[in-house]
Order: C-alpha cells, then sequence, then structure tokens
C-alpha cells in the first residue's frame, strides 16, 4: 500500500473531535419530533451509508447518533399496542393464508377454534404451546 493510503487509512481510523465538531454543526442532530425531521435524519444517514467503506471515525459516530435518534423516534412513534390473543391468531392465519379448518389440530375440535376466534373461549396453555409451535412464535404473543 502507498504512503497516502497508508495515511488515509490511518485518518479514518483516528477520532477527529473537530471533524466531528463540524459533522454535528452542519447536520444539527437533535431528538427527533415529526416525520419531516426524521426523513432528513434517514437521508442524512443513507448518504453516510454509501460511502460506508470510507467513512472516519467521525462519520461513523454521526452515523451511530443518527441511527439511535432515528430509532427512537420510530419506536415512539410507530409503537405497537399488544393484541388480544386471539387478534393474534387472526392475524398469523391471515398472514399464513388459513382458515378456521386448519387449526383443527391445534385446538382439538371446530367448535373450539371458532370459540377461540370469536372471544368466547380464552387459549389454554396447551393451545398457546401449539400455536407457539405451529407458527414459530413465541408464546408471548398469546398472553
Amino acid at each position: 500500500m502507498s504512503v497516502a493510503g497508508e495515511r488515509r487509512k490511518s485518518r479514518q481510523r483516528r477520532f477527529d473531535a473537530g471533524e466531528y465538531r463540524r459533522l454535528l454543526t452542519r447536520s444539527l442532530p437533535k431528538v427527533i419530533e415529526t416525520q419531516e425531521e426524521n426523513e432528513a435524519c434517514i437521508r442524512l444517514l443513507e448518504k453516510l451509508d454509501e460511502r460506508s467503506e470510507q467513512l472516519t471515525e467521525a462519520e461513523k459516530k454521526l452515523a451511530e447518533l443518527l441511527t439511535l435518534l432515528i430509532e427512537d423516534f420510530e419506536e415512539r412513534r410507530y409503537k405497537l399496542k399488544p393484541a388480544a390473543p386471539q387478534e393474534a391468531v387472526l392475524e398469523l392465519m391471515r398472514a399464513n393464508g388459513l382458515k378456521q379448518k386448519d387449526l383443527v389440530e391445534v385446538f382439538g375440535t371446530p367448535s373450539i377454534v371458532s370459540e377461540v376466534l370469536s372471544g368466547k373461549r380464552a387459549l389454554s396453555k396447551e393451545h398457546i404451546r401449539r400455536l407457539s409451535d405451529r407458527f414459530h412464535v413465541s408464546p408471548e404473543i398469546f398472553l
């Protein structure tokens, strides 16, 4: 490798506080409060990602900060409400293209399938275990 290449590689590995300060001054990252701010941070992160192999340590730190800010906003903004157990079963059925009759082996009889899906009957521990095995999901989603 050439001397210039070695110097460039050394610069990329070393954290430069001055460079980081300049990057922060230009991008002004802050807690994201709107979808527009989120999109702007995503665009900046994507620009950095396009050069991921050549990023300096300061740019990597900025990318890390942007990632945390974006994740925080999206977790707050798009937080999912826990689903009722029968809603979870219905969604898994929809996602897998299943009908009620396809779950008879899990519940034992067509009438129990119907009662569970209509909310008239709660899931038993055995139903939860079988559903978890059938759909390869954590039993927690049915609690």
